[in-house]
């Protein structure tokens, strides 16, 4: 076992993301083979004792070959349809294949308001831990026959880390046609670096993230690294592996190339991970050098350190908190509406009632609402200079 990993079969649940092009041939259809032998790899770590949960991609791609429809981008309608048939497929190859384990399957679809309201997520977690708690393992997938280009995730990497995340995972594994982090896009520069393991996901890490690679996929590397910093921070490791072979979950076991990201040594409670996995704040509050050292240093965001306030919000929703450099630094529950942060910020916590007509709250962010999200600055190991030019 690679060094600063455990097996597998030593976690306790496992959210294993599955990429479009592993799952479905634009010409042929459903990969039945490859999907066998991945059940034969999830009924082995279930006969461990590990808990596993699926995110699987390729409705879309599924339903597109039943239906015939041309190569390239779909209209949303011709998405909607071509998941609205592919769901239904998917789902049974998905339990057909689970069940010559004598393992059962259910189906979970998600929008993104299952994830980002407070009392959707609460319901969606429940039924997940009833699921795993009944013996079955959930196959989950974005709904997209009622997600729109605005109101979606647009790619199952993230959508998993929140699943991770909600389902108290130790460890995610993102399957797809890439085995790991490089220093660059590896198809696109030949001297690019393999990354085995990272202890934290630096601005340095976000900045080798390239684009999407294949027609089927939504996602790339951006997006992996997106649902990295969503999974650690929570907690939970992260594994990129390649899908490719048959047994790829078996493969990583057997030592197959794969970067390993480390979780977070403090992982926050489950309800700031909730905060921190919000993948649309309401708005921004950009902050001063004060304010922003009172945040590192576990104090509450106060009006008097807001320089500029942006967005429209309530009171009670998700709003990023920008540091001096433009970058997102924390996230918190705002504790008063877009238009009442305006008038009180930069003010004195003691000029509230006068400017508001009411005594409001000390803070805007009090600190048991907030979580800091900014980059650790810890590097790679071998330093990230030598990355970059090995």
């Amino acid at each position: 076992m690679k060094a600063g990993r455990k097996p597998l079969a030593k976690h306790r649940r496992i959210v294993i993301k599955i990429g479009s092009a592993l799952l479905v041939d634009r010409a042929t259809g459903l990969k039945s083979r490859w999907l066998e032998a991945m059940c034969d790899d999830i009924a082995e770590l279930r006969a461990g004792g590990t808990e596993v949960l699926v995110v699987s991609s390729g409705a879309i791609a599924l339903g597109r070959s039943v239906l015939k429809l041309p190569s390239g981008t779909l209209k949303l309608e011709e998405s909607q349809a071509a998941a609205a048939v592919g769901q239904i497929a998917l789902a049974r190859a998905w339990s057909e294949s689970l069940s010559r384990h004598e393992i059962v399957a259910g189906q979970i679809l998600l929008t993104l308001g299952d994830t980002e309201e407070r009392r959707r997520y609460l319901n969606a977690r429940e039924t997940l831990n009833q699921l795993l708690k009944m013996g079955s393992v959930p196959i989950i997938n974005e709904n997209d026959t009622v997600a729109t280009t605005e109101i979606r995730y647009g790619d199952n990497d993230r959508l998993a880390a929140r699943v991770a995340t909600m389902a108290g995972a130790d460890l995610l594994v993102l399957l797809s046609d890439i085995d790991g982090l490089y220093t660059a896009p590896p198809h696109l520069d030949p001297n690019a670096a393999f990354l085995e393991s990272i202890p934290a996901i630096t601005p340095e890490i976000e900045a080798m993230a390239g684009g999407a690679a294949s027609e089927l996929s939504r996602g790339g590397m951006r997006t992996k690294i997106d649902a990295g910093k969503i999974a650690t921070s929570a907690g939970c490791a992260m594994i990129i592996a390649s899908g490719k072979p048959d047994h790829p979950v078996k493969a990583i076991e057997n030592g197959a190339r794969s970067s390993w990201f480390a979780p977070s040594g403090t992982p926050v409670t489950a309800r700031k991970t909730w905060i921190a996995g919000q993948l649309v704040p309401a708005g921004k509050l950009h902050v001063d050098a004060g304010a922003e050292q009172a945040l590192k240093g576990g104090k509450s965001l106060l009006p008097a350190g807001i320089r500029e306030v942006s967005g429209e919000f309530s009171r009670g929703d998700t709003v990023a908190v920008i540091g001096t450099d433009g970058r997102e630094i924390a996230r918190g529950l705002a504790g008063y509406d877009a238009d009442e942060a305006r008038v009180i910020a930069g003010r004195k916590t003691a000029e509230i009632e006068a400017l508001l007509g009411y005594v409001g709250r000390a803070a805007m962010i009090h600190r048991d609402d907030l979580v800091m999200t900014g980059a650790h600055t810890a590097k790679v190991r071998g330093s990230t200079e030598e990355a970059y030019s090995a």
